[in-house]
């Protein structure tokens, strides 16, 4: 991911320091679990942590370069690394990597990164959560209008608009933390996963240190259905950013105006128009989370590997572990900043609500002309009949609202109090189950 969307906490865990140290931390454990067996000497795995540790803690762009350039001669990450570390370790280094492949390193340290962006991206979702839910609680009596197909349809309350993508994003809170449990996984099974050079207590034993649980069968590779899974989750994620940013780009609207981004004193909104206000941070968002979702189908391709495994996954996954995990991170730092700083204009939703002459009470309209006794199939006709004559000339000089109309209507006067009509019109009928819904939600 380009420097612009990134940030220094998720990029760090894809940095090759970091993969290093996952891989010479797997190397060590490994080491050590054997010693206990007895398969290798205890001293030899006393000297290989303590020189490693040494190695690592100062770990410096020249080791970076030694290794980049034994790679050059060998064409083989790990066994670079192996050799970089044998020089680093002496003699003591015939013991490390004994009876593992290198998808055994491989793996595994992919699995701890994956690990480590969940959890940065789960504190992401939780202020992204707190945002939401703030400004639900701040607008839950804050009455609006509610649009389908982009037309307006009848009163809502603002904050339940919000608190709609709050429980989403608490679904997706726990798809992510459901996503995780199934990439935290450990293989330290051997050449085509059989376990035939290494004992396979000491893959339980690096997976309790790292805080992973071992594969059931890793078949030399960790089955890439559990990487699908985590990179569908990612997409699930993106979609709801997505929603979210629309909803917010669309009520900034010049037409609309019910809110907006918050505009920083000193911002340009155009080199041409000085006037303009655009919503350029749920924009991004939109094509952030396009971005995200297009590393989907890579992974879901990357399951099918041939037999017990190749590495045509392995490119697909340096580029989109890194790309989508520090992508959705931006964007849902982005999105919680834009939802904390939103600036929420109740005068403009109720003035947009009223626009069209009380059309949008027509459902309740016709629910008390049925209380009335008229049939449900002629107060619709009546109603219906009603509203498109208000809204046909509206801003006419000969228009009337839609409480005038039905008021003159002979099918309706009479035949209901004036009372009773007048509260078909009241918007805050529409708020009587807001508190019941937000304790479903908040609890």
């Amino acid at each position: 991911m380009v420097p612009r969307y990134s940030r220094p906490q998720m990029t760090a865990i894809w940095s090759s320091a970091n993969r290093y140290r996952i891989w010479f931390e797997i190397e060590a454990l490994a080491c050590e679990a054997m010693a206990e067996r007895g398969a290798i000497p205890a001293e030899a795995a006393r000297i290989i942590r303590t020189k490693g540790d040494a190695a690592m803690a100062t770990f410096s762009d020249a080791d970076l370069a030694r290794i980049d350039e034994i790679e050059a001669e060998t064409r083989h990450d790990v066994i670079a690394f192996l050799t970089w570390l044998a020089e680093k370790i002496g003699p003591e280094s015939r013991f490390v990597h004994l009876g593992m492949t290198s998808s055994d390193v491989l793996d595994t340290c992919l699995s701890v990164q994956m690990t480590q962006a969940c959890d940065l991206l789960l504190e992401d979702l939780d202020k992204v959560l707190a945002a939401l839910k703030a400004r639900a609680y701040e607008h839950k009596n804050t009455v609006t209008i509610g649009r389908s197909h982009a037309i307006h349809a009848e009163p809502t309350s603002f904050g339940l608009k919000i608190a709609g993508h709050y429980a989403e994003f608490a679904r997706n809170r726990k798809r992510l933390l459901t996503a995780r449990e199934e990439i935290a996984v450990c293989a330290i099974s051997g050449a085509v996963g059989t376990y035939a050079h290494i004992d396979p207590e000491v893959e339980a034993y690096v997976a309790d240190k790292l805080g992973l649980a071992a594969e059931d069968v890793s078949t030399q590779v960790i089955p890439r259905d559990r990487h699908a899974a985590f990179f569908c989750t990612l997409g699930v994620i993106a979609s709801g950013i997505e929603r979210l940013a629309v909803e917010v780009r669309h009520l900034q609207r010049s037409e609309v105006r019910e809110a907006e981004e918050f505009f920083h004193p000193g911002q340009k909104g155009s080199s041409a128009m000085p006037h303009k206000r655009n919503p350029v941070l749920s924009e991004n968002l939109t094509g952030l989370a396009r971005l995200i979702r297009s590393h989907v189908t890579p992974a879901l391709e990357n399951v099918a590997l041939w037999h017990e495994r190749d590495i045509s996954h392995s490119a697909v996954e340096r580029n989109i572990c890194p790309d989508a995990t520090i992508g959705l991170d931006f964007a849902l730092m982005r999105l919680a900043g834009m939802m904390e700083k939103l600036v929420v204009y109740p005068e403009q939703m109720i003035a947009n609500m009223e626009s069209l002459g009380g059309v949008v009470h027509s459902g309740e309209v016709l629910l008390a002309l049925a209380r009335a006794g008229i049939t449900r199939e002629d107060a619709y006709r009546i109603v219906q009949r009603n509203a498109m004559a208000t809204w046909t000339k509206l801003s006419k000089p000969d228009g009337k609202s839609f409480r005038e109309n039905l008021a003159e209507d002979p099918e309706v006067s009479g035949r209901i109090d004036a009372d009773l009509l007048d509260r078909a019109f009241d918007a805050s009928l529409h708020l009587q189950a807001v508190d019941r819904v937000f304790t479903r939600i908040f609890g």
